[in-house]
């Protein structure tokens, strides 16, 4: 099993090893793999925090993309399409997990008129070593406040905080519009400053 890819292997371009596996070839694939491993489980983490079950949906999330390579047409990344089929597997999980996040704040049909694109949703500050304590407990409330959300608004708010991805590459790997991931966004960070209000103020 590749644990890492070797230098000869990253000259390979990521089209010609799709080409590869798309003709069954089970190496190309362990390649391709090896190099979005890491981000894709840490994306799957950020949005289950448990180490097992992440681990768990990023192999089904890797099989589900070899079982499916021969649809890839190569009009987006093949990181964004696999993005797609790592948050749709991760978003059904959760979903049958029943974890918590009312059904009844999803609304993709709110106006946006309020949001800012260029907004963050987690307060940013360099912690000084007297408020390094204070930043663990604050990035702990943050994370306990992200997995209140639904998996949907979950997911849109890791996209964008944690993987800096644009609002184009987002809705791609969600099969939706522009529009819906922004509505996404607006929820979710009202959400989070509403469970945050305390953090925002102090920080």
């Amino acid at each position: 099993m590749h644990t890492e890819a070797t230098a000869a292997e990253a000259d390979v371009s990521e089209l010609e090893l799709v080409k590869r596996c798309q003709n069954g070839d089970t190496d190309a694939f362990d390649q391709l793999v090896s190099r979005y491993r890491t981000r894709v489980f840490g994306m799957i983490y950020n949005m289950v925090h448990n180490e097992q079950d992440a681990w768990d949906l990023a192999q089904d999330s890797f099989l589900k993309a070899w079982k499916s390579i021969g649809r890839f047409r190569g009009q987006s990344s093949f990181y964004t399409w696999i993005y797609r089929i790592v948050t749709n597997v991760t978003i059904d999980w959760l979903r049958k997990k029943q974890v918590k996040g009312s059904g009844a704040e999803f609304n993709d049909e709110v106006q946006v008129r309020e949001v800012d694109p260029a907004a963050r949703t987690v307060p940013k500050s360099d912690a000084l070593p007297h408020q390094r304590m204070e930043q663990t407990e604050i990035r702990g409330r943050i994370d306990a406040a992200i997995q209140q959300l639904s998996p949907e608004h979950r997911a849109v708010i890791l996209m964008k905080e944690m993987e800096d991805m644009q609002y184009h590459e987002i809705a791609d790997a969600l099969g939706c519009s522009i529009g819906t991931v922004m509505s996404r966004l607006f929820y979710a960070r009202k959400k989070l400053q509403n469970l945050l209000r305390d953090v925002y103020e102090n920080v």
